[in-house]
């Protein structure tokens, strides 16, 4: 870096001065275009659930899902992140109705891109909300989740979700090998165009809690967890590593999840891949900035926008946040 000179020569207060210098200079924004909502979808009609350990986030039928995918589309929001809520008679050991043609998310893939073709549709391709365990593979009978076993599915449910007309597929399940299965499995099915957001920097962390209770796969997984196949939180090289083999096996973006206790891991990405990266502001996150809001601890909207930010100044090109209507609203507000 270049050295500015000695005071009083440079005062870098001048920028700082009034409103429209801060502007001017100012190096990262947030913009509506950047964020991805996130929203839990329930089988059914006229069913609102709200998910009490994140205020403001319901699980939503298709029908009252519907109104949110419109106001997304008035507002500018240019994605919409589905995450299913399985019946638990729908459950088994091998998730199996993660591949059903005629399962909730097909349908609801289905009818939202006829009903708002310019909306992007992203769905889960993992199988714990589908497995009467919670974890996301078929595991041998000491518990271990099969790698080859489970990559083997997610190839299918990947299929099954492109044939229902979804524009991205974002597998979150953290199972060696499985971008190229799918991505194989996807050009030999025609389905070239299909665009893949992986996982490739998901840990195993503590700030998934609320976003279990939401899908309904927190009693099932019980004591268990996922460190077998989920980062270990204090590794950085090893998520260069996946984030390459990713890129290497066919994904066209990347992902790092959590978000703001990762904001390392996203800064070096970005610079290593020079690749569309994201960021997820997972349920804990959203729950605790929530919680200090509505005890009046912190400015709600100040400390939202202001972690978006964060994330844009890290290297994120975009980012899935359960604010994302909230912050659209307010960007809207700011024009």
């Amino acid at each position: 870096m270049h050295t500015p000179p000695p005071f009083p020569a440079s005062r870098p207060r001048r920028l700082r001065r009034d409103e429209f210098t801060r502007a001017l200079v100012r190096e990262h924004h947030v913009q509506v275009s950047d964020l991805i909502l996130p929203v839990f979808v329930l089988p059914g009609k006229n069913k609102i659930q709200n998910v009490d350990s994140m205020p403001g986030v319901q699980r939503l039928s298709l029908d009252q899902l519907l109104p949110v995918a419109d106001e997304c589309v008035r507002l500018g929001i240019p994605v919409m992140a589905l995450f299913p809520v399985i019946d638990p008679k729908n459950k088994s050991e091998d998730g199996a109705e993660a591949i059903n043609p005629q399962g909730l998310v097909p349908k609801v893939v289905r009818e939202l891109k006829k009903r708002f073709p310019e909306l992007g549709i992203l769905t889960d391709v993992a199988l714990d909300p589908y497995t009467s365990h919670g974890q996301d593979g078929v595991r041998d009978a000491s518990g271990y989740i099969l790698n080859d076993e489970t990559v083997k599915i997610l190839s299918q449910q990947a299929l099954v979700q492109a044939e229902a007309g979804v524009d991205i597929v974002a597998p979150s399940d953290m199972m060696d090998g499985r971008i190229g299965a799918i991505r194989q499995m996807l050009e030999k099915r025609g389905h070239m165009h299909t665009r893949i957001m992986a996982y490739s920097a998901k840990y195993a962390s503590a700030f998934y809690g609320p976003f279990r209770d939401a899908v309904g796969s927190a009693g099932n997984l019980g004591k268990g967890n996922k460190k077998a196949y989920q980062m270990d939180p204090a590794n950085t090289d090893e998520a260069l590593r996946e984030v390459a083999l990713d890129i290497a096996e066919g994904a066209d973006m990347v992902m790092v999840k959590p978000g703001m206790p990762y904001l390392d891991i996203v800064r070096r990405v970005k610079d290593e891949f020079r690749v569309p990266t994201f960021a997820y502001q997972v349920s804990g996150e959203y729950a605790m900035l929530k919680a200090a809001a509505n005890n009046g601890w912190l400015d709600h909207d100040a400390v939202m926008m202001e972690s978006l930010l964060a994330f844009k100044r890290a290297g994120a090109d975009g980012v899935l946040t359960y604010f994302a209507l909230e912050a659209a609203r307010k960007l809207r507000e700011l024009r």
